[in-house]
């Protein structure tokens, strides 16, 4: 098998999926850490937008974290990440889409915004984001586990577990607070934070602090 490499940010919660995914299937692969204030140009010859995640498999290219997480689930089968019945794959592909154009969006938009306008707007937003989830998410699954399809960890938990990691940058710098009221989110979180393969890679508080302090600071 040829060697797998990622491209990624210290960072970047994009990443970070693409690295969950490859703990959770025991693959191992090469990163290759990039400076995204300082993008070398060989690594814009190799990343049409210029982003990380980048994945290098057999020589060939995959962009985008959706996408790679579902390009390594075909590739490596086992501990499939999304599951095989098609309205149970499409929730999947709702809420990681949800994730993105809600979460991650929004929080872009906060983080690089000096204006405290904005970030009492978008914080407001991101609280209700939260509260549709608390409430819709998680609704019409049967009880039989913990995760953002039931049972069975996936794709989806994956999308999510990043930002919910990164939150407490939020907290600090923008004056995020979590809704009192989302006590099924923070379940699940207690329940993907313990996992082995994500215990292997995820990082303290500490170090998302410092890092975006020294952003910030730069």
């Amino acid at each position: 098998m040829a060697p797998i490499e990622l491209f990624v940010a210290q960072l970047c919660p994009f990443a970070m999926r693409a690295r969950l995914v490859l703990s959770e299937k025991g693959v191992q692969a090469r990163e290759v850490e990039i400076d995204l204030r300082n993008r070398p140009a060989w690594f814009l010859q190799l990343s049409p937008q210029g982003k990380v995640p980048l994945l290098r498999h057999e020589g060939r290219h995959v962009w985008e974290s959706a996408v790679i997480g579902e390009y390594l689930d075909e590739v490596f089968p086992q501990r499939a990440l999304l599951p095989k019945d098609p309205f149970a794959r499409a929730r999947a592909r709702t809420w990681i889409n949800f994730a993105d154009s809600r979460l991650y969006a929004k929080t872009e938009t906060l983080l690089h915004s000096s204006d405290p306008m904005v970030h009492a707007r978008i914080g407001a937003q991101l609280a209700d984001d939260l509260r549709f989830l608390e409430l819709h998410a998680f609704a019409d699954l049967p009880q039989d586990g913990p995760y953002w399809l039931g049972a069975e960890f996936s794709l989806a938990d994956i999308a999510f577990f990043p930002w919910f990691e990164q939150v407490c940058v939020l907290e600090r710098y923008r004056g995020f607070q979590m809704p009192a009221e989302c006590n099924r989110l923070r379940e699940w979180w207690e329940a993907v934070k313990v996992r082995s393969a994500v215990r292997a890679i995820a990082e303290p508080p500490e170090f998302y602090l410092e890092g975006y302090g020294r952003l910030a600071a730069a």
